[in-house]
This record gives structure tokens, C-alpha cells and sequence, in this order.
């Protein structure tokens, strides 16, 4: 679940701590972000409340899946601000804690507070008018939304994750599409952001033999923008070199347990601090057998070179906020793992 601190602490269900078994961006991400966030979200499964900007972000994803179920010609801007509520109300029945968010008592037993409710369900609307400008929902016809998709690598790397939406023309090809309730990044910082459509451009060219022919991420913060990009085989291998390389150091990491800290810009939004040596805490035991010390040449934590002699692409450069937003201002409650 991707998080700000601006939310109360809610107390989740212990989970026991595993080794992991496969790769989605969000955790790609997490390690080349920070290893020690990666270690103890995925590995050390410790509990993160939920945020305003996370369940929003899950909210309005919600909506715009739910409005292809009426006919194209139905799917207007005032039917879609119709199942704002309707979702709200799904959510919060299936996940009582959130009426935390608003001043609610986990369960329910206080009423949200209503000015701020209002004003968070305020700004989901304007995130949605957004998106009425940006596409046109009538002359859209996905086949998919909300796919799950999951390819082993012929290494035996397991990737997965969830696509927004999928699109396919008469024609045949295939579009990726990804919703995002952040602002655009900058120009510089566009390759990066578009790292998670590589990767499930990835997965589905491996799965079912498909290069998809566009990738898309449709930003609804800010003034609203639409970043295409069109991938090729080349995209693609080189991506899957990346990912291999960043599993191999990250299968190091687990055998060690040594998973660094790194300070970035996205620290002030971390729940971790109290587990965290760069801000006077300390991690939790390492719970998992350790397997010895990292092998030549591959420092604890880092990310070794490709087998083509390319270094994996980091995100240690990406310092602008709009390319890296804050955990939770630019995506949903996360369902990857």
C-alpha cells in the first residue's frame, strides 16, 4: 500500500515474513528506492496505514473501470461523478478502517466527518472531469480492465502486476493504458516514469506473444496530460536484462539479509522511519535463514551490471517530485506484492 504520514496509524494483521517469489513495478521500484523499504514491505510485511491521496487514487481508479460497464453512449461525465459515492461506500465496506481517513472510528462507530469527506470526494471529482477532458470514454472499447497479468522469464523470474486498461483496435493492435492521479512528470524525467508500462509490456509480450503497439499513461493531476510511448523488441529485451539483473541483487539481498538504507526524496513520506538507521531507528531482526555473505563483486544492496555490460536503471537521479511522486499522491491502495 503506498502511503503519506499524513494518515492515522491503523493496527493490521501480523503477516509472517517469506522470502519473495516474483517482482511487480511497485516493488522493483521500492528496491531501487530504497532497499531497506523493499525488505520490510515485502519481506518483513510490516502494516502501513492507509492515506487520503492512496484511497483516492483507489477510488477514482474504481470509477473509471465501473463506467465501460454502461453502453458508450451512457458513459458521461455526470454518471461517472454518480458512482463516486457508490464506490466510496464499497470501499469503506470492505475496508471499515478507512473512515479513519475523515475522523470515523475504525468499524464505524463514529460517522466520518462530513466537511472533510466532502472536500476529499471534491477533489476525486475534479481528478475525473480531468480525465473527461483528456479521453473520450464514448469511443472507447476496452477488452480488459483491471487485468492481472503474470509471466515466468525463461530464468524462472516470476513478473506480475495489475494494467488499467487494455485496448485493442480493429486493426489488432494493442494499447496499454495506466491511470495516474498525479501530475505529469517533466520532459527529462518521461523514460523513467514510463518504466511500469515497459514492464507490463513486458509480461504481455512474453505471455502472449504481443508487442503491445502503444503505451500509455494518462496523468489526471495537475493540468492533466497524456504520455504515449511506442515500444519495440529492442525496449523490451533491454527491460527484461534490467529486471534479471535487479532480481539477481535483490536474490543476494534476501540471502544476506543486508538491505541498506538509502535517503531520497521520498523519506518524509515513509512509515518507516522508526525501522530506519538513517533517521536513529533500527529494522526489526532480519526474520529469514541467512544464506552468507553477498558473492565477488556484488556489494550488499547494490544492483550489478546486466550481462550485456549495461547497468540496470536506477532511480537514484530521479529528484523531481512529478517523475517520483510521494507514496500514495499518484496511485492507488496497491495490490502488488
Amino acid at each position: 500500500m503506498h502511503q503519506t504520514d499524513h494518515g492515522p496509524t491503523v493496527e493490521a494483521p501480523a503477516r509472517r515474513a517469506a522470502p519473495p517469489t516474483g517482482l511487480s513495478p511497485s516493488r522493483a521500484g521500492d528496491f531501487l528506492t530504497c532497499p531497506l523499504l523493499y525488505r520490510l514491505r515485502v519481506i518483513d510485511k510490516l502494516p502501513e496505514p492507509p492515506s487520503p491521496a492512496a484511497t483516492r487514487g483507489t477510488l477514482v481508479h474504481a470509477v473509471l473501470e465501473r463506467l465501460f460497464d454502461s453502453p458508450a453512449a451512457e458513459r458521461t461525465h455526470e454518471r461517472a461523478l454518480g458512482l463516486l459515492r457508490p464506490q466510496w461506500e464499497r470501499l469503506l465496506g470492505e475496508r471499515p478502517e478507512l473512515a479513519g481517513l475523515f475522523g470515523g472510528a475504525e468499524g464505524g462507530a463514529a460517522e466520518p466527518d462530513g466537511a472533510a469527506l466532502t472536500r476529499w470526494l471534491a477533489d476525486a471529482e475534479k481528478l475525473i472531469g480531468q480525465w473527461f477532458r483528456l479521453e473520450d470514454p464514448t469511443r472507447l472499447h476496452p477488452v480488459e480492465r483491471e487485468l492481472y497479468v503474470e509471466t515466468a522469464l525463461e530464468s524462472g523470474l516470476l513478473l506480475r502486476g495489475y494494467i488499467d486498461r487494455v485496448d485493442v483496435a480493429p486493426t489488432g493492435e494493442v494499447r496499454l493504458v495506466d491511470y495516474k492521479t498525479g501530475r505529469a512528470p517533466s520532459r527529462d524525467f518521461e523514460g523513467k516514469a514510463m518504466f511500469q508500462m515497459k514492464f507490463y509490456a513486458l509480461v504481455v509480450w512474453r505471455w502472449k506473444g504481443v508487442i503491445p503497439k502503444r503505451l500509455q499513461l494518462v496523468y489526471l493531476g495537475g493540468g492533466g496530460d497524456v504520455v504515449s510511448y511506442d515500444p519495440d523488441e529492442a525496449d523490451l529485451r533491454a527491460v527484461e536484462r534490467k529486471l534479471m539483473a535487479l532480481w539477481e541483487t535483490i536474490s543476494q539481498a534476501v540471502a544476506t539479509g543486508e538491505f541498506p538504507a538509502t535517503r531520497n526524496r521520498l523519506c518524509d513520506w515513509c512509515d518507516h522511519k522508526a525501522s530506519c538507521p538513517e533517521f536513529g531507528g533500527t529494522p526489526p531482526p532480519y526474520p529469514l535463514p541467512l544464506a552468507g555473505p553477498p558473492a565477488a563483486g556484488v556489494p550488499a544492496g547494490g544492483v550489478p551490471a546486466a550481462r550485456d555490460g549495461s547497468a540496470p536503471a536506477t532511480r537514484s537521479d530521479e529528484d523531481d517530485p512529478a517523475a517520483v511522486a510521494p507514496q500514495g499522491s499518484d496511485e492507488h491502495l496497491s495490490k502488488e506484492s
